[in-house]
């Protein structure tokens, strides 16, 4: 899908209507001479005409470009409907999606009390400088949207040699699928099958993060068992642990069933990649991926150096 530039515009002081320009540079700081500029994730700004003409009709007058403040004042894509970590891809530029929309100051904005309302809030959005370069009017944009990459590992004995047929993984995929169905985010999702074995476990876990995985899901050996051995072979590996997530499910689930609370999992971050180990039953899959869920998509986020609430 292609995202076409129709107006580049700047402006020296923030919170003032920018004015059109014939091309703008963008380098590390966002767009040069414009007052957005600088080491943050809202480098620069862009607008869709889609929104500018619904506001247009409403307001019964011509919106001219740059009125509300953006940098970029485009047309092809509904930018409000893509999300964070998407990306605008040109043949001298790259923009990172970082924002979707802002907080609206109101009567204190400059904006507001010369347009009398402002439609960025809730549908324009911000972006960081991923590759420098000059851009202008007429230029056109690759939309290229953010997979989010699931790697799921059952770890079973019996269930890799066919004994049995592994449930807890499929349902962590199922899980996965259900809660992305219908949000603007793709999601890739591979699941396999190993014994408990340590090796095994190492040796798939430093493929998959030197693959940037976003995201690792376990299931099965963190109990006490002499085959359990997820939790000591990840654990070490971890650079940095999240143990809130796990002690919460833990204490939740365990105030009402004690076994709950002999759970040992973990979870983490390998380099930058996720990591979550569940227990082996489909139960537990569902009691720990509903708590998961409810935080996954903002530390994906703040992995990225991402803000967004």
């Amino acid at each position: 899908m292609k995202l076409k530039i129709l107006s580049v515009n700047i402006s020296e002081e923030k919170g003032t209507i920018k004015k059109p320009v014939e091309e703008i540079t963008l380098n590390h700081r966002g767009v040069m001479d414009d007052a957005h500029s600088g080491n943050w994730h809202r480098q620069v700004s862009l607008l869709g005409k889609e929104s500018f003409d619904r506001f247009a009709q409403q307001a019964g007058r011509q919106i001219a470009f740059g009125e509300f403040a953006e940098n970029l004042t485009t047309e092809g894509v509904e930018l409000f409907k893509t999300s964070p970590l998407d990306r605008f891809v040109g043949e001298n530029v790259e923009l990172e999606i970082t924002q979707i929309g802002k907080e609206c100051h109101g009567s204190t904005c400059a904006i507001f009390k010369e347009v009398g309302n402002c439609v960025m809030p809730k549908e324009g959005i911000f972006a960081r400088v991923i590759r420098q370069g000059s851009i202008k009017p007429g230029d056109l944009l690759e939309y290229v949207p953010r997979v989010l990459r699931f790697q799921v590992i059952t770890l079973s004995d019996r269930a890799s040699r066919g004994d049995y047929k592994d449930r807890s993984g499929p349902r962590i995929v199922e899980i996965l699928n259900q809660h992305f169905d219908g949000k603007p985010r793709k999601i890739e999702v591979e699941h396999t099958i190993i014994p408990d074995d340590a090796a095994n476990l190492s040796v798939l876990l430093e493929k998959s993060t030197y693959d940037e995985v976003d995201v690792i899901i376990t299931t099965g050996g963190t109990g006490i068992g002499p085959r359990d051995i997820t939790v000591e072979t990840i654990q070490p590996m971890l650079d940095k642990e999240i143990p809130g997530i796990m002690e919460m499910i833990r204490i939740k689930y365990g105030s009402e069933k004690p076994n709950a609370l002999l759970s040992r999992g973990v979870a983490g971050l390998i380099g930058g990649t996720l990591i979550y180990t569940l227990p082996g039953s489909v139960k537990a899959v569902n009691e720990y991926m509903s708590e998961i869920l409810k935080t996954l998509e903002h530390l994906i986020y703040m992995r990225h150096g991402l803000d967004v609430h």
